[in-house]
């Protein structure tokens, strides 16, 4: 029986890596190495947990640990990070110069957000979720909630406002 739950909890994380490193990244303002380890330390404790929700809404779950993860971390002054001597290699990719460019600056823009703001934005246009769910993630009020999103919206149509040009 715990072998079958190991497969599942496998599948699950394989299936869905890709969508919730993603969140992760935009959670963290663009950062791929906190994505990487707020995703980790998310994934850490869907296990310990797994059994329980495994049924019901794993993804729910991981979505609320990884909105508050990020909003603690987005606290801390020093991640732990050294420095070290070399870099890692690059990896070489095709012209994706201008998709490359607009998600660097969404994902700029989103960074210039609150963590709360930005977790809220995030998790109701990304993610696509209903007010209600974002406010049980982000544990608040429905109208807090609301509220965060709303104004990191108009943030964000802001920082973004110097290349939207009106078409007609």
């Amino acid at each position: 029986m715990e072998q079958a739950r190991a497969g599942e909890y496998d599948a699950f994380v394989a299936a869905r890596w890709s969508v919730l490193f993603h969140l992760a990244r935009l959670l963290t303002g663009g950062d791929r190495h906190r994505a990487e380890d707020l995703l980790q330390e998310s994934l850490v404790k869907l296990w310990f947990v797994w059994p329980r929700v495994a049924d019901e809404a794993p993804e729910a779950y991981v979505r609320k640990v990884l909105a508050r993860a990020a909003a603690r971390s987005a606290r801390r002054r020093w991640w732990g990070e050294r420095p070290v001597e070399e870099l890692p290699e690059v990896a070489a990719a095709g012209d994706v110069s201008a998709t490359v460019a607009e998600r660097s600056r969404l994902e700029a823009a989103l960074a210039q957000l609150s963590p709360r703001q930005r977790a809220a934005v995030v998790l109701r246009y990304y993610q696509d979720l209903p007010d209600r769910q974002v406010a049980e993630t982000l544990g608040c009020p429905v109208g807090t909630a609301r509220s965060h999103a709303a104004r990191g919206v108009a943030r964000l149509r802001r920082l973004l406002a110097d290349v939207i040009e009106p078409v007609g």
